[in-house]
């Protein structure tokens, strides 16, 4: 990963943490580059990923145990994604292919465990999910293609949201664990559908608001 310049540096407030601070030191000190890193951060939604489709034919606590193991696959995926920059930019250890590090494994990321999301529901019988996954998986893509065709023009990276990357996670998790325990209520993939359209209009609204702002930031220019 290359260093990029603070206006093109999604701004995470765990950087400051010192249990973040301490691994990417630790690993820098271990001699692990970014890169490797950030292939980490696939190979985390790989695993996600199975774990979504095995859930979606298995019952009881098995199913249970096995969303709740890619809730944690999601959050694994963000901690590579927080400490291959730190060890990147503090640590100086950035390459040159970095850029192409720093943003292709975050989409394969991303459409893997929103995918898998949406089969693991569609095997539970709701034809829904797997539309919805794909459609999250899309629109995730979409919203940083915004982002980064405003960096292509020459402005700051836009990170907003309310569907940035962290919150789709975030949303992801939750739907994870509340989709563990929704038997108790007589559900079986109703609470994958419901997150997965929260996350599906969540993402249309940020990939809006980033047009806007891109338009907004080139008449500013223009006039």
């Amino acid at each position: 990963m290359s260093e990029p310049t603070p206006e093109n540096r999604r701004p995470l407030k765990t950087r400051g943490a010192s249990w973040a601070q301490g691994l990417a030191s630790a690993l820098a000190r271990a001699g692990l580059s970014p890169d490797a890193i950030s292939a980490g951060s696939v190979g985390f939604a790989v695993l996600g990923c199975a774990l979504f489709v095995m859930a979606g034919s298995a019952s009881g606590m098995a199913r249970g145990g096995l969303l709740i193991g890619a809730g944690v696959c999601i959050q694994l995926r963000l901690v590579c994604n927080l400490l291959d920059g730190m060890v990147a930019v503090e640590h100086g250890k950035g390459g040159p292919s970095g850029p192409i590090w720093n943003e292709l494994p975050d989409r394969i990321a991303d459409a893997l465990f929103l995918v898998g999301a949406g089969y693991c529901a569609s095997a539970s019988g709701l034809a829904l999910g797997v539309p919805l996954g794909w459609a999250a998986a899309v629109l995730a893509v979409l919203t940083a293609y915004i982002r980064e065709l405003g960096r292509g023009l020459g402005f700051p990276a836009d990170f907003s949201g309310p569907m940035a990357k962290p919150h789709r996670m975030a949303a992801l998790t939750a739907t994870c664990a509340v989709a563990a325990f929704e038997p108790l209520w007589g559900w079986h993939g109703q609470a994958l559908v419901v997150g997965l359209a929260i996350i599906v209009l969540g993402t249309i609204w940020t990939a809006a608001r980033r047009t806007r702002t891109l338009a907004a930031r080139l008449a500013a220019n223009a006039a």
